[in-house]
């Protein structure tokens, strides 16, 4: 086992496990003190940390030699899924083991998940998954966390510096072996030192080549940034498409918490004017046809370009199914908001949802491929005694009325 500085694409052929570690740890509450990245990059301190902090923000943690290739099937599974930290791990771990559907995943793109953070009791969510899922996986953080988190997270027991790793990002598993792994930093469409929760660092897009049996896959997951423009979205994927490195001829998966919620929210005022735009559109009419069809209008330059990078995307998502459901009772939800938009907002909220329960989903999560032939409705593949499906969001998933994660899952069967 390896740790330390990045690894080379050899080391990971070889086999060994490579694991992401720092020591920054004790340097948290003073780099918390700055309130802006400009003022934290001007300060001696972090000209002092600058070489360890830069190794951690473009390091990478993989393992492939896990899993126990399964070999040859008539379709494979993959699985795009907002884990939320990892916070509720126990219940993941159990739904991915025994759900009907997703225990028979082949290839997890997993968004939002921790390694050393109180919030999910200081777990390195992907490699705790990956073994207990027997699968390989590769990890790239997004952000060292110099605080809890943000709404409910902030009552975690204990300090902020009960984080150890303290870091935040975004995995591949698999089930078969991994290969030519690459990050793609994001720019960041919000300065991630102001406010609340202050963080070092910027998304990460990670690919990795997945050798299955017939052919390779270049799998892609994707976390776009949620506090920006539906341009600065727009923007994140096109610099993805344009530094991905693949065989064209190579078919290609995309998959992740894109954040299409259809607002400019890189600022409270501009959400809360877009909110009154949709208001004026009729709520109804956006709760049916913009929030769950982003493409439509509000988000539909990202998904032009998706296009004109030769991706296609509706035959492999479950159209006008939402992701993410908000609900005006859901506390949770109210503290993450809070934290963004005055106290006087939530009132208009409820108002505007009243004649819909004061309930309304979001489409955040896709998939997109490539040279890729995914299962539809009408297709009638078997593997053993498993039929593949169309692409599916798996939704419901909870413990006791309560949530696994605030994004539910979505599921896409393809053909090599």
């Amino acid at each position: 086992m390896a740790v330390g500085n990045k690894p080379s694409i050899s080391t990971l052929e070889e086999g060994k496990e490579f694991l992401l570690t720092h020591e920054l740890r004790e340097y948290f509450p003073q780099l918390s003190e700055y309130n802006s990245l400009k003022e934290l990059e001007e300060s001696s301190l972090y000209q002092k940390l600058k070489p360890e902090i830069e190794r951690v923000a473009n390091g990478m943690e993989y393992s492939n030699n896990i899993a126990r290739n399964p070999g040859e099937k008539a379709f494979y599974r993959a699985v795009a899924w907002n884990v939320e930290r990892g916070i509720c791990y126990e219940e993941i771990l159990e739904e991915l083991q025994e759900n009907s559907v997703l225990k028979h995943a082949d290839l997890l793109i997993l968004t939002e998940t921790d390694s050393g953070m109180a919030r999910s009791k200081n777990r390195n969510i992907a490699r705790d998954l990956a073994l207990a899922l027997k699968m390989n996986y590769f990890f790239v953080p997004a952000y060292i966390n110099l605080c809890k988190g943000n709404g409910m997270e902030v009552d975690v027991e204990g300090a902020s510096d009960d984080n150890s790793l303290a870091l935040h990002g975004n995995a591949i598993l698999s089930r078969y072996p991994i290969k030519d792994l690459q990050s793609i930093p994001l720019k960041n469409c919000k300065d991630k030192m102001a406010g609340k929760e202050k963080r070092i660092g910027n998304q990460q897009a990670l690919a990795a080549t997945i050798e299955f049996p017939q052919k390779s896959l270049r799998a892609v997951c994707i976390h776009l940034d949620a506090l920006s423009t539906q341009k600065q979205r727009q923007n994140q994927m096109v610099s993805i498409l344009e530094r991905l490195k693949h065989d064209p001829n190579m078919p290609v998966l995309l998959g992740g918490d894109w954040n299409t919620s259809t607002y400019n929210s890189r600022h409270a005022f501009f959400a809360i004017c877009g909110f009154w735009y949709r208001v004026f559109m009729g709520v109804g009419n956006v709760i049916a046809n913009h929030y769950p069809y982003p493409d439509r209008y509000f988000e539909k330059g990202l998904f032009e370009s998706l296009k004109k990078f030769g991706f296609d995307y509706e035959k492999c998502n479950e159209l006008g199914a939402g992701t993410n459901h908000y609900s005006v009772d859901d506390i949770k939800k109210y503290k993450i908001l809070r934290d963004w938009v005055p106290h006087w907002c939530f009132a208009f909220i409820k108002w505007a949802l009243r004649s819909n329960g004061g309930k309304c989903s979001l489409k955040l999560d896709w998939f997109a491929t490539k040279n890729l032939n995914v299962v539809s409705s009408k297709d009638k593949i078997k593997t053993d005694s498993l039929m593949a499906i169309a692409p599916k969001v798996i939704s419901g998933l909870n413990r006791d009325g309560k949530e696994l994660s605030d994004h539910d899952p979505i599921v896409i069967d393809f053909v090599l």
